[in-house]
C-alpha cells in the first residue's frame, strides 16, 4: 500500500481513526481486537506518545486505560497537567502480544512494525500540531524520532523537530509496574513526574509565544477591515 493511499481523504482525527481501523500495513491487525487511535484535545499543545496498546486498551479501543494509564493519570495530576487538554496516543496502533496460559502479555513491536506504523503517528502530529511531544519508552521514541533512541542518554534533553515542535523522551509508565524495590520505584516515579513537568513548561512557553503573534494578526486583520469599510 503506498504511503499516500489515505492521505488525500484524511482531514480530521475522526477520519484518521476510521482509516486506522482499516489498516493492513502490517500483520498486527490479525490478532488484535481493533486499532487504538489517539484521543484528547484535537488542538493540544502537548502530545504524549506511548508504545502500543495493552490488553485493556485493545478491548476498550482507547489509549492508557489500564494499569499503566492509572500511573500516567496520577503523574499528570502531580505534574499539573490536565489529561483532557493533551493528546494521548501510541507509536503502534495494534496490540502485539503472546499467550501465557489464558493471559495476553505484551510483546514488544519490532523495528519494522514501528516504522510502518509511524505513518499514522505522523498524520496525528500533522493534524494536532502539538508544540511539545513526549515519547514514553523506546518504542515510542523510535516512532517519534524515526530512529533508535537510548532513553538514558536523551532523557532530559529536549530535541527540536523539523516541524518546530520540541521532543522529549522519558520512561513508559509500565516500567514502574515492573520495578520491585520501593526506593527505586519512588525515585523513578519522581523523575517521570519531573519529565512531564518539563514538557508542560515547554508547551506553555510555546503557547505564550504564539499568543502575541495571534493577537497581532487579529489586530492587522481588524485594521484592514476598518480601512476597507471606510473607503
Amino acid at each position: 500500500m503506498p504511503d499516500d493511499f489515505f492521505a488525500p481523504a484524511i482531514r480530521t482525527l475522526r477520519e484518521l481513526a476510521e482509516a486506522e481501523q482499516a489498516c493492513r500495513r502490517c500483520s498486527l491487525y490479525r490478532d488484535a481486537t481493533q486499532a487504538v487511535p489517539g484521543e484528547g484535545d484535537p488542538h493540544a499543545m502537548l502530545m504524549l506518545v506511548g508504545e502500543q496498546p495493552g490488553d485493556k486498551e485493545d478491548l476498550a479501543g482507547r489509549p492508557f486505560v489500564g494499569p499503566a494509564g492509572r500511573i500516567l493519570d496520577r503523574a499528570l495530576g502531580e505534574a499539573g497537567i490536565d489529561r483532557r487538554k493533551v493528546f494521548v496516543t501510541n507509536a503502534v496502533k495494534h496490540f502485539k502480544y503472546e499467550w501465557r496460559g489464558k493471559r495476553r502479555l505484551h510483546k514488544k513491536p519490532n523495528a519494522g512494525e514501528i516504522d510502518i506504523c509511524r505513518w499514522w503517528l505522523d498524520l496525528e502530529r500533522r493534524l494536532v500540531r502539538p508544540a511539545t511531544i513526549v515519547a514514553m519508552g523506546a518504542t515510542a521514541a523510535r516512532g517519534v524520532f524515526g530512529r533508535a533512541v537510548t532513553i538514558a542518554r536523551e532523557r532530559g534533553r529536549p530535541q527540536p523537530a523539523p516541524d518546530g515542535s520540541a521532543l522529549f523522551v522519558t520512561i513508559h509508565p509500565s516500567l514502574l509496574l515492573r520495578l520491585e524495590g520501593d526506593d527505586e520505584k519512588a525515585a523513578e516515579y519522581a523523575r517521570f513526574v519531573a519529565d512531564l513537568r518539563a514538557a508542560a513548561r515547554s508547551s506553555a512557553a510555546a503557547a505564550g509565544a504564539a499568543q502575541p503573534e495571534t493577537t497581532a494578526s487579529s489586530a492587522r486583520n481588524s485594521s484592514t477591515s476598518t480601512r476597507m469599510f471606510s473607503e
